[in-house]
């Protein structure tokens, strides 16, 4: 291999329509994995689908109602997201070691941000509809 050629992973997906079409079933099987084996991301999923019922039928202005449905998603998304760094390190090894504990920590502080956002937009936006 010469100094500018990269290594590619042979599962690296195909190019084109039939990309697009194997992402969104690995997105699928992503989905069904985390249901199955991430506690925290049923919790969250449980919590944010009732929610976003509610901000549909909140009597705020669309854009609120966005903002709402948002941040439960972003609360997801990181969720997700801190999984697969957990996944990957537990790949690499059980065996406790700072920097592992460090790439998870920083994965739990990730989710609490976006948990604290998403509190923070509800009672901006919903605590004001209660107060008067």
């Amino acid at each position: 291999m010469t100094e500018h050629e990269t290594q590619v992973s042979e599962f690296k997906s195909k190019s084109g329509v039939k990309r697009i079409y194997s992402a969104f079933f690995y997105s699928m099987e992503g989905f069904k994995s985390a249901w199955r084996s991430e506690h925290a991301f049923r919790q969250e999923l449980m919590l944010a689908i009732p929610a976003a019922i509610v901000a549909l039928l909140l009597p705020v202005p669309a854009v609120h109602k966005l903002v709402l449905i948002g941040v439960l998603v972003l609360v997801l998304i990181v969720e997700l997201i801190n999984s697969a760094i957990e996944a990957v390190v537990d790949r690499i090894s059980f065996e406790r070691h700072p920097l592992s504990k460090n790439a998870k920590d920083f994965g739990s502080a990730a989710v609490c941000l976006a948990l604290l956002l998403a509190a923070a937009s509800w009672a901006v936006i919903v605590l004001p509809l209660f107060l008067g």
